[in-house]
């Protein structure tokens, strides 16, 4: 298969994908997909479900186990259908919400303008300091006292440092406002123990079962409030869908399965030692990091310095086989089509084996592919990194073996 082969000769640093395990993949290729489901495990409009009912529910206690909560609904089909949800739960049509400005690292369902969360709803947003690109807390609060949202979104999906969801929760509480932690982003590095958890400080959690946690295509909505609980559930079915995917359910119940064990929680911490070492070995090259740096599984870069644009970049990466993609930094002058930076991680790349001295190999290469780009040779030099990255790549075969 073609994208097999591209696959296995490639270095995949877009953050939000990563390379599930056979176990997961097979499940995901089961005949699960052949039965309806509507409803939950024991009160299903179908017959034959009953096979079903356990695996639901066994995939509901591994995830409450797994992160340490009371109830999880673990039906919606990806984030956005789950982050959806939790609007339909907690909010009228109408009300004032908040969440990250997309321009500087949220998510286009923390209330972009042009998505539903910014038609049906009214949001506001909160912003990174325009010097250091880091949340500041100070501004997020007199945000939340002036507008007084319902619901308060945290998580981001291009920030590279830590959430204080303490803080967040402090702030949120103060006005009323519910709490929702998006953790998609951050699920495998929260259950290996590589990234605070907002268990105890959150009202609500949504997270993705793919990007770091290894897992299908899916997402879970999770909380400790049991009349919270309850509103998920009505939100989720049969408010806003059908029968549940079933064989992207037993998928989940074996990424989460695999999430608990000691080997995933070396591979959590790995992600981020190997991102702080790529970021080190990129400053060398003197690129521009975003916050100087990372805390967690991605870096942003501003590559106003190198003079060219992330789009012309995530191009000429393509064409060696890296794959990143473009990205706006804070306060970007350009426009998303052809922003300013560009945004990788090390989840993939973790998941293949690599480890601090790869990072280094995966930095030249990047360097090498920017300093090449307009060059008279351009072309010949172009092919000769693309032979060292499918060199590199072979040496650590992708998942599954």
């Amino acid at each position: 298969m073609a994208e097999e082969k591209r696959q296995a000769e490639g270095l995949e640093m877009i953050p939000s994908e990563n390379y599930v395990s056979r176990a997961v993949l097979e499940a995901l290729g089961s005949v699960g997909t052949n039965k309806y489901s509507e409803g939950y495990p024991k009160k299903r409009y179908y017959g034959g479900n009953q096979i079903i009912d356990e695996m639901e529910l066994l995939v509901q206690e591994r995830a409450k186990k797994l992160f340490g909560v009371k109830f999880a609904n673990v039906q919606p089909y990806s984030g956005s259908p789950a982050n959806h949800a939790v609007y339909f739960a907690l909010c009228q049509p109408g009300d004032v919400t908040m969440g990250m400005d997309l321009a500087c690292g949220g998510h286009i369902t923390h209330g972009l303008r042009v998505n539903f969360s910014g038609i049906y709803y009214r949001p506001v947003y909160y912003r990174v300091d325009k010097k250091t690109s880091l949340i500041d807390y100070n501004e997020v609060e007199k945000v939340v006292k002036k507008y007084r949202p319902k619901l308060i979104w945290a998580g981001a999906t291009a920030y590279p440092r830590l959430f204080d969801w303490k803080k967040f929760s402090q702030i949120a509480h103060s006005v009323g406002a519910y709490l929702a932690c998006d953790i998609a982003h951050y699920a495998g590095l929260v259950a290996g123990g590589a990234y605070p958890s907002p268990v105890g400080y959150a009202d609500v959690i949504t997270t993705t079962t793919h990007k770091t946690l290894r897992g299908p295509r899916g997402a879970m909505i999770m909380t400790n409030n049991e009349e919270i609980a309850k509103k998920i559930d009505k939100a989720v079915f049969p408010g806003l869908q059908g029968g549940p995917h079933n064989h992207q359910t037993a998928a989940i119940a074996v990424c989460l399965k695999e999430a608990s064990k000691a080997g995933f929680k070396k591979y959590a911490h790995q992600i981020v030692k190997n991102c702080q070492a790529l970021a080190k070995a990129l400053l060398a090259y003197n690129f521009d990091l975003v916050t100087g740096g990372t805390d967690n599984h991605l870096l942003l870069i501003d590559l106003r310095n190198k003079k060219v644009s992330g789009k012309k970049i995530q191009e000429a990466m393509e064409r060696v086989g890296i794959s990143l993609n473009k990205n706006s930094i804070p306060y970007d002058s350009n426009p998303p089509y052809n922003p300013s930076g560009i945004r990788l991680g090390t989840p993939a790349l973790t998941s293949q084996g690599m480890r601090e001295k790869e990072m280094k190999e995966v930095a030249f290469l990047i360097n090498e592919v920017v300093e090449a780009i307009g060059e008279k040779g351009e072309k010949k030099r172009f092919k000769q990194i693309k032979k060292n990255v499918v060199a590199l790549a072979r040496q650590f075969p992708p998942p599954p073996h």
